[in-house]
């Protein structure tokens, strides 16, 4: 357990995005057939064709490209944030059919948790572990209280479990979604561990489709800040940091 267990791994995507965007793009305004545009665009530069859509706001043909990622020691606030983003797909481990039941470095009983960085600077660490380490002890009394029931059991039980418990979770966004989340999460006023979680997506997706994802960031990166007086007035410093990211 610690202030970040964070491990994102990109498990799939639409394959030749750049492609697929292109193709869209240009069906919209050309004659052509589906076949005669394929070959066109088989033998094209898409990059610089995606960054003008993007230029010229074209965005639609972005849909059509999908990204799935694997997600694994988040929190369950941090998945609470995330499931907000609705034009996406999630699967996420059940509390309710699989238990909440760990050991910790002293090989003590609980569940698996995350530790806010906060937390710790305020030198509450080990006091924070020992609530968690109380909270694993009342989950196994109730499970024990309400019986054999299976699933019933951590149904119920799971009431008891905070939101730093750990969970994993499967997400699908489109490219489109994805410049959205990135100008939200990435932003330095999201709560940082979302914020370190779209950073690592943002890093993953950079590798696959530079040509829409090179500048992609907190709204900050390609323009002012919009977040007003809520500013977190270090807009040079974020630049620089999603330049090299």
């Amino acid at each position: 357990m610690g202030q970040s267990n964070l491990k994102v791994i990109l498990l799939n995507h639409t394959k030749d995005p750049e492609d697929l965007i292109a193709h869209a793009a240009k069906l919209c305004y050309s004659p052509s057939s589906l076949e005669e545009l394929k070959e066109k665009i088989e033998r094209s530069d898409n990059k610089k064709f995606i960054e003008k859509l993007l230029q010229m706001g074209h965005m639609s043909p972005l849909e059509h490209v999908s990204f799935n990622f694997g997600i694994e020691g988040i929190s369950r606030g941090c998945s609470h944030q995330l499931v907000r983003h609705r034009i996406a797909s999630y699967s996420q481990q059940s509390q309710r059919y699989v238990g909440e039941h760990s050991k910790d470095l002293r090989g003590e009983d609980t569940f698996d948790f995350i530790i806010p960085p906060a937390i710790i600077n305020a030198g509450k660490k080990e006091w924070f572990q020992d609530k968690m380490r109380d909270i694993q002890k009342w989950y196994d009394e109730l499970v024990e209280a309400l019986g054999d029931s299976g699933e019933k059991s951590n149904e119920d039980a799971r009431f008891l479990l905070p939101n730093a418990a750990e969970t994993k979770i499967i997400v699908t966004m489109n490219a489109r979604e994805l410049l959205h989340f990135f100008s939200v999460r990435c932003c330095n006023r999201a709560q940082w561990e979302i914020r370190e979680l779209a950073t690592e997506m943002l890093k993953l997706v950079r590798n696959i489709v530079s040509g829409i994802f090179s500048k992609s960031g907190p709204n900050c990166i390609s323009g002012p800040c919009t977040e007003g007086k809520m500013t977190c007035g270090k807009i040079d410093e974020v630049r620089e940091k999603f330049k090299d990211l």
